[in-house]
C-alpha cells in the first residue's frame, strides 16, 4: 500500500472526518496504519457535532475523545493518504500544504465523481444519510486497499 497513516479531512472536524476515520478504524483490519480525523477549519478543539455523535454512538463506535483538530503541515509525511470529503477540500489541502500528491476525495478513491453528502444544519436523519454512504465508500476503499490498487 505504501502508506503509514491515513488522515480524513472535513471542513470543521466536527463530523464526517471522524466518522471516517472511525468506520476505517473498524473495517482495516491491518495494524499498520494509523488513522486519524482532521478539520480544515479549526480555531480551538470543540467536541464533535452531536448529531454525528449520536449517530456513531447508535452505530456502536465509542466516541470518548473525539474532538476537532487542525489539520497541520507537521501531519502530512510523504507516506501519508489525505482523504477530504469533498473536492474543494482537495484543493484546499493541496494549495496550503503544497501537497497534491496523495491528497483525494474519498469518491475519488473509489473510482466515483462526486463530494460526500454534508449534512450540516439538517436532521439526525442527514447525518444517518451521510454515515451510511461514508460507510459504503470506506468499506469500498479497504476492498480495494486488501487488493492492493492504493
Amino acid at each position: 500500500m505504501g502508506y503509514s497513516r491515513i488522515i480524513f479531512v472535513c471542513e470543521t472536524g466536527t463530523a464526517r472526518a471522524h466518522m471516517a476515520a472511525a468506520i476505517m478504524k473498524r473495517e482495516y483490519k491491518g495494524d499498520d496504519l494509523e488513522i486519524l480525523a482532521r478539520g480544515l477549519v479549526v480555531l480551538f478543539p470543540e467536541p464533535i457535532n452531536e448529531k454525528a455523535e449520536a449517530i456513531m454512538i447508535n452505530q456502536g463506535i465509542d466516541v470518548t475523545g473525539m474532538q476537532a483538530e487542525p489539520l497541520l503541515a507537521e501531519d502530512i509525511t510523504e507516506d501519508t493518504l489525505v482523504v477530504a470529503m469533498n473536492a474543494a477540500q482537495r484543493r484546499k489541502v493541496a494549495d496550503d500544504f503544497d501537497r497534491s500528491r496523495n491528497v483525494h476525495t474519498l469518491r475519488e478513491l473509489v473510482g466515483e465523481d462526486g463530494d460526500v453528502l454534508d449534512p450540516y444544519g439538517g436532521p439526525l436523519t442527514g447525518y444517518g444519510k451521510c454515515f451510511e454512504e461514508i460507510e459504503q465508500l470506506i468499506k469500498e476503499l479497504v476492498e480495494k486497499m486488501n487488493r492492493e490498487e492504493i
